[in-house]
């Protein structure tokens, strides 16, 4: 039996069809993906950066036992907290001593209103952003009148654009506050903070 010859003029229309149509819509799909894949990336590198700094900031590089706390210092000082920080951020997101931001609040840096009921450390920022003072610790000592531990508070905020750019490739990242559209371009802005206890 021969096929008719309508069926043999028609035959891979529909394969045709299909790639086509995949290519327009499997594509957004894939590219939005790597741009969520990155969005996430830098967020768990942000945390991490501002986990260990903070850390650091309250215990120092050598043991417990060591009384001076480490300096805020700037991101050349090697012993420094925004140094460490800024290290983190290296090697795994683009660029962190054009495109980031680091504040450091620690007795290091000063002591604001110091002695009375509202007593908190200074601080002291490198870099892109604002951020917000520290906190004054709400447990007081035996009289009930000064902090008993000092907050030190470490933040780091990053710029960046998603690998790739365009508005239509990054339609699940413009769903979060931390990125916005211009010109068709995106544009994320992450800040993370951490607070941590430190002996007053």
């Amino acid at each position: 039996m021969r096929p008719n010859k309508r069926w043999r003029e028609d035959s891979g229309q529909a394969l045709i069809e299909t790639i086509l149509l995949m290519t327009f819509v499997l594509l957004p799909l894939v590219l939005n993906a790597v741009n969520f894949g990155y969005f996430f990336l830098v967020a768990l590198n942000l945390t991490s950066s501002v986990r260990s700094s903070g850390l650091y900031s309250i215990t120092g590089g050598a043991t417990p036992a060591t009384i001076a706390l480490p300096p805020a210092g700037s991101t050349t000082t090697t012993t420094s907290v925004s140094y460490l920080a800024y290290q983190d951020l290296t090697g795994a997101v683009y660029s962190p001593s054009t495109s980031a931001g680091v504040q450091v609040c620690s007795p290091s840096v000063g002591i604001l209103n110091g002695g009375s009921a509202t007593q908190q450390s200074q601080c002291t920022q490198f870099g892109l952003g604002s951020f917000a003072a520290a906190d004054v610790d709400p447990e007081k000592n035996g009289t009930n009148t000064v902090p008993a531990f000092m907050l030190n508070r470490v933040d780091v905020a990053y710029t960046f654009t998603p690998p790739i750019p365009l508005t239509p490739f990054n339609a699940l990242l413009l769903v979060s506050t931390a990125c916005s559209s211009s010109g068709g371009t995106v544009t994320c802005t992450f800040y993370r903070h951490t607070e941590m206890r430190a002996m007053n």
